[in-house]
């Protein structure tokens, strides 16, 4: 059904209500459940719609920390969300690798790296033989810091979000502002259009932003950095919430598997954050204070930018990137990480708290997802007898380059590995006249010889087929042909490219993939579902619920109609 069919619809069925509640007026008919019928009727067609809404997106939160830690949740954060909004337990990632840049920008483009271009952190361009980051522009300027934080912006982003949208279809009269303490947290999710995206400067501690949405700071931006709240934070030691006897959810204090911040000995309990800190404000980003300065910088936009109260509907897209540098650090089952989403908790409730005190919870739409999960530390599996392990790129990438000397001959034959891809050299190839499929074939033979890898993929086989659902259809929708290498690894459940101590994300797997999906406010009727869903649908949702055109590289579909 068309938008404009839709609309002719509503206005015929109101019509028609009109002249039956006018002919049982003159005969003397009308009675009060009519009348309120012919309100209702009125009140559903796409003029209604909420004043703002607010995206939150959790930095590497499995979808098992919403339900793990629940009996330590206070009532008015995450348990607020899931029992008075509707929960889909069964979100996934359709792609890989799931890495912050591509998961933010699936959500809000509701696409995927193979078409919105972003396909992961960072990557090698061909064309200059250099590493991209996902968010660089080298033709803007920093805006308030003189580090060079602030040149970036949303350039690389090859399709339109659900926020560039709402500006589309509003003829720019919705405000979109994006917020978090890493700049592809808040730039990807903003749009192209944003009227501002801010991030945080660890040289300086001020939230700045670029050339490419404005040329000064606010006024209320530079109040909020004049008073100095990250020299508050840090200030502070980081002790646990609760009597650390209970994080009974969690591994003991003092495991080897865990990276200790700042220099500090061993990763226990307490962190004498003043003496960790160092020069800079880099440390704020790895404890709870990440969040809590983020949320207070937040409600600050909240307030000074009058969101929500206006005309139009307003989008505040909101990230929390302190989970990731602490589950990097420590690995979901550390204490460390269940005091971040204890101490989150009550950040989120203080942010819906406002909202609903402001604006009014009938009229804010919220969403919580989170950008991918994480893989448990491979020492912390073993050590329960569950198969995993750290696997060695470089000595792949050296393999690589011997069997093909020994094959085609001498060369430099790998460009560059990243992102679980091997970057062949073209030209090489071409001047040997080789074919690209011969030789991507030939690298796929060298590393199915690691135990630890489960399937090699090249990019030619990607070229040529289509997959439905699975492992290939993940594999797929995260390539993009004029961005990604020439051959993908595919490691084996539980292994991954890193050190021995923390963890990291990026794969195929459910704990990376499977991650919270709850709304929460306007129009959302508690329940929750176990279908299966997409993160790409998240865009067209709001799209269907704000009556406009979805992104145009949107992929996902409505989820309305399992929330009745």
């Amino acid at each position: 059904m068309t938008r404009e069919f839709k609309k002719s619809f509503a206005a015929i069925a109101t019509l028609v209500v009109m002249l039956f509640l006018n002919a049982c007026a003159n005969s003397g008919a009308v009675t009060t459940s009519t009348a309120a019928g012919a309100n209702q009727l009125q009140a559903v067609g796409p003029e209604q719609r909420p004043k703002l809404i607010v995206g939150i997106v959790v930095d590497q939160m499995r979808y098992d920390y919403l339900f793990r830690y629940w009996s330590k949740y206070g009532e008015g954060g995450f348990k607020k969300l899931v029992t008075q909004g509707f929960s889909f337990k069964n979100n996934q990632y359709s792609y890989v690798p799931t890495y912050t840049g591509p998961g933010h920008a699936s959500v809000y483009t509701g696409s995927v790296p193979a078409i919105n271009g972003i396909i992961g952190n960072n990557w090698y361009d061909r064309r200059t033989g250099k590493s991209v980051y996902c968010v660089e522009d080298n033709t803007v300027k920093t805006v308030g810091s003189s580090s060079t934080a602030g040149e970036m912006s949303p350039d690389n982003l090859l399709t339109t979000t659900v926020t560039d949208e709402l500006r589309l279809a509003t003829n720019k009269a919705s405000k979109v502002i994006g917020i978090a303490l890493k700049d592809r947290g808040s730039i990807l999710p903003a749009g192209h259009m944003a009227n501002a995206a801010y991030w945080f400067d660890s040289p300086t501690g001020n939230w700045i932003t670029s050339t490419y949405y404005m040329q000064e700071l606010p006024s209320w931006v530079k109040e909020f950095n004049q008073q100095k709240f990250p020299d508050q934070y840090l200030s502070q030691a980081w002790n646990t919430l609760l009597p650390i006897e209970q994080y009974t959810e969690s591994s003991a204090d003092d495991e080897e598997w865990e990276r200790p911040l700042g220099g500090k000995a061993r990763a226990t309990f307490p962190y004498d954050v003043p003496a960790l800190r160092g020069k800079d404000y880099e440390l704020i980003r790895s404890i709870p204070a990440g969040n809590s300065i983020t949320k207070d910088f937040a409600l600050a936009a909240l307030e000074h930018e009058k969101l929500g109260q206006g005309a139009s509907t307003d989008f505040l897209a909101l990230s929390f990137s302190s989970p990731d540098y602490a589950g990097h650090s420590f690995g979901p089952n550390s204490i460390e990480v269940e005091d971040m989403y204890l101490r989150l908790d009550k950040d989120i409730e203080e942010i819906i708290n406002q909202l609903e005190k402001t604006i009014g919870k009938e009229n804010v739409l919220i969403f919580l997802t989170a950008d991918h999960g994480a893989a448990q530390v491979p020492a912390y599996m073993l050590s329960n007898k569950i198969p995993a392990g750290l696997a060695n790129s470089s000595a792949m990438r050296d393999s690589i380059e011997q069997h093909l000397d020994k094959f085609f001959g001498a060369g430099k034959w790998v460009e560059q590995y990243t992102n679980q891809q091997v970057y062949l050299n073209r030209n090489l190839i071409n001047t040997k006249k080789l074919s690209h499929e011969e030789v991507q074939e030939q690298v796929v033979n060298v590393i199915l010889r690691f135990e630890n890898v489960m399937k090699a993929v090249t990019a030619e086989s990607l070229k040529r087929s289509g997959w439905g659902k699975g492992l290939m259809t993940r594999i797929d929708n995260g390539y993009n042909t004029q961005r990604s290498g020439d051959v993908i690894v595919v490691y084996q459940p539980g292994w991954f490219e890193g050190g021995r101590q923390g963890t990291t994300h990026g794969s195929y797997s459910n704990y990376d993939t499977h991650v919270p999906l709850v709304w929460y406010g306007w129009k959302v009727k508690p329940g929750e579902s176990a279908a299966e869903v997409e993160i790409a649908d998240i865009a067209p949702t709001i799209a269907s619920w704000l009556y406009i055109q979805e992104p145009n590289g949107s992929v996902g579909r409505p989820l309305q109609e399992f929330m009745k």
